[in-house]
């Protein structure tokens, strides 16, 4: 990677193998969709531009925006300064979560947690031996916009971490886990009163470690941040699944 930094985008637009198929190309632009890096009504890169940065054909791009439009993630417009614009989801519960929740029993809800920490921990930690003043930055940035929604920020402020600790297989673990589970820690479904801290001064506190260089301060304080709202979420788990 040399000295350039990456950006959450970078990380979400990495290179796919090229024989990938649509269904890839959707889950990865459903993954900058639903970790905000996409604010409502931007618009998307063009077939030309997706197809080059994800290095497969401008029909397997075109076979995936068809797919977002179908799911009313994108919205297609013609005419002079047309192309593919994001439709972001609407920041509260929807029974998709729900569904999804469901799906998970509380042994399996707390093994792909505890998963989940050790891979966030573990990216603050390099994130705070490798971020340079740059970097600290803009992860403060992220911490800081309380224009967006918090389950929003939440996926983009551990993103960005991810993408500073310069680790390709790090960052690509966080999305995974960042969809299939930080979707559902950090839902919106979860009542603001179940939210006894602060999260936006855990990431400031956060931060400031990474920005020290203190690595195992880091690692603590992001583990003991997810540990949290895997508490909210068990709790979520027993009111709406498992009453």
């Amino acid at each position: 990677m040399g000295t350039e930094r990456a950006s959450a985008r970078s990380v979400v637009f990495a290179p796919l193998d090229p024989h990938s198929r649509a269904e890839t190309v959707v889950r990865r632009l459903t993954d900058a969709i639903m970790f905000g890096l996409f604010s409502d009504d931007e618009q998307l890169p063009s077939e030309a531009d997706l197809a080059t940065q994800f290095g497969v054909s401008r029909v397997t791009v075109r076979e995936a925006l068809v797919a977002l439009r179908q799911q009313n993630l994108l919205e297609t417009r013609r005419g002079r300064g047309g192309g593919s614009f994001v439709r972001a989801p609407a920041g509260h519960a929807d029974s998709s979560l729900r569904d999804r929740l469901s799906e998970l029993s509380l042994p399996n809800l707390r093994d792909s947690a505890d998963h989940y920490a050790a891979i966030a921990g573990a990216a603050a930690r390099l994130a705070a031996q490798r971020a340079t003043a740059e970097d600290a930055e803009r992860i403060a940035e992220e911490a800081a916009d309380r224009g967006r929604p918090l389950h929003r920020v939440e996926r983009a402020f551990h993103l960005e971490v991810a993408a500073v600790a310069q680790s390709a297989r790090l960052a690509r673990e966080e999305i995974r886990f960042g969809i299939d589970l930080g979707t559902l820690l950090w839902s919106p479904m979860v009542p603001a009163t179940a939210v006894t801290c602060d999260p936006h001064a855990e990431h400031r506190a956060i931060t400031a470690a990474i920005a020290a260089g203190d690595g195992d301060t880091a690692r603590r304080l992001t583990e003991e941040h997810i540990e949290k709202a895997v508490d909210r979420l068990v709790n979520l788990h027993l009111t709406l699944v498992d009453p």
